[in-house]
C-alpha cells in the first residue's frame, strides 16, 4: 500500500498522544504557583515560643522632611530568637496608608506572632 491510501498505519500521520500524568503534573504544578502567589501579599501569621522581652525605649528625634512617618522600634522573629530592630523613619508605600505594627497574641500555652504591614 502507499502513504495516500486510506486506512494505513502512517508514524509520521498519528496524531500525538500526552499521557494523562504528564497533564496531572502540570496541573498540580500550576495549581501550586497559583496558591503561592495568592498567599504572598495576604496576610500570614504563625506560631512561636514565648513573647518577646518587654520593648526597648529611645529617642525618636525630628523627621527627616515632610510625608515621612515613625516606624516604632519591635521585636522581629528571626528563626527561633528576638531581634530587636531599632525604630525608622520612611515615607508610606501610598497615600494615607497606615503602619499596623508587629504584635503577638496568647492562644492557649502558645503565642502567635503578626508581623508589622502597611494597611490601606
Amino acid at each position: 500500500m502507499s502513504e495516500g491510501t486510506p486506512g494505513t498505519a502512517n508514524p509520521m500521520h498519528r496524531k500525538p498522544v500526552i499521557p494523562i500524568r504528564y497533564v496531572l503534573l502540570v496541573a498540580v504544578l500550576f495549581g501550586s504557583l497559583a496558591a503561592t502567589s495568592c498567599a504572598t501579599r495576604g496576610y500570614y501569621a504563625y506560631r512561636v515560643p514565648p513573647p518577646p522581652p518587654p520593648r526597648m525605649a529611645g529617642a525618636i528625634g525630628f523627621a527627616p522632611g515632610p510625608g515621612f512617618v515613625w516606624i516604632d522600634g519591635f521585636y522581629d522573629l528571626r528563626g527561633s530568637s528576638w531581634v530587636w530592630v531599632s525604630g525608622y523613619w520612611t515615607r508610606p508605600p501610598h497615600p494615607r496608608a497606615i503602619w499596623v505594627a508587629p504584635s503577638w497574641e496568647r492562644h492557649g500555652n502558645r503565642y502567635r506572632y503578626h508581623r508589622g504591614r502597611w494597611r490601606r
